[in-house]
C-alpha cells in the first residue's frame, strides 16, 4: 500500500485532478459573455449592418444645422445684393440732384448782378458824377462800360435819372438799342448787398 501511494503515476494523478479542480473553481463560464451593455452599443450601431449603411444622428443633425446656416447666409446676402442696389440708385438720384442745384446756381448767377457791401460807397459816387453830367454825355459814359459795372451804377441812381439815360442810349443805333435792353433786363435782376436771395425753381 505505501508502494502505491509512493509512485510517481499516482502523485501525476493527483496533481492532475487538483490543478483541474482548481481551474474550474477560478474560470466560471459567465464569465465570457459579452456584457448586456456592450451588445446594446453593438446594436445600436448596426453592426449586422453594411458600413456604407451607417447612420450617426448627431451627425445628421449637424449636417442639417449646416444646411440652415447656408441658407441663412444666401437670403442674407441677397438682402445685401439688394440693399446695395438701393444705395446704388439713391446716390445715383442725388447726384443727379447735386448736379441739377449747381446748374440751377450757375444759372442764377450768371443772370443775376450782385452788389458788394465793399462797392456800394464806390457806385454810389459814380452815380453822383454820372448824375451830374449831360443825359447825351452820360448815356456816352454808359455806353463805354462793361454791362455789370453800368448795371450797378445805373442800380443806384434815382430811377429817373437812370431811365433818362436808358432812354437816350437806346436811341443810339441797334447797337444802343439792345445794349439799353440788356442793362435794363439786369438791373431787374441785379441783388443789392443785404439781399440772400437764392433760386428756388429752374427758370
Amino acid at each position: 500500500m505505501i508502494r502505491v501511494l509512493q509512485s510517481p503515476w499516482l502523485a501525476a494523478l493527483i496533481g492532475g485532478l487538483l490543478y483541474l479542480g482548481v481551474t474550474a473553481a477560478l474560470f466560471r463560464p459567465g464569465q465570457f459573455v459579452r456584457p448586456p451593455s456592450m451588445t446594446a452599443v453593438a446594436e445600436s450601431l448596426g453592426a449586422d449592418e453594411p458600413s456604407w449603411k451607417f447612420r450617426n444622428p448627431e451627425f445628421d443633425q449637424w449636417v442639417e444645422e449646416v444646411r440652415r446656416e447656408k441658407e441663412a447666409l444666401s437670403l442674407r446676402e441677397q438682402q445685401l445684393r439688394e440693399l446695395q442696389a438701393r444705395l446704388n440708385a439713391d446716390r445715383q438720384e442725388l447726384n443727379s440732384a447735386t448736379q441739377t442745384v449747381y446748374q440751377l446756381q450757375a444759372d442764377f448767377d450768371r443772370n443775376v448782378v450782385r452788389i458788394k457791401d465793399q462797392e456800394i460807397d464806390n457806385l454810389k459816387r459814380q452815380a453822383k458824377i454820372i448824375s451830374g453830367m449831360s443825359p447825351e454825355g452820360a448815356a456816352g459814359l454808359v455806353n463805354e462800360m462793361s454791362e455789370d459795372d453800368a448795371v450797378r451804377v445805373l442800380f443806384v441812381m434815382k430811377a429817373d435819372e437812370a431811365s433818362a439815360i436808358l432812354e437816350i442810349l437806346g436811341k443810339m443805333g441797334q447797337t444802343g438799342a439792345r445794349r439799353a435792353a440788356v442793362v435794363t433786363e439786369k438791373m431787374r435782376r441785379t441783388l443789392p448787398p443785404d439781399s440772400n436771395a437764392r433760386p428756388k425753381t429752374a427758370s
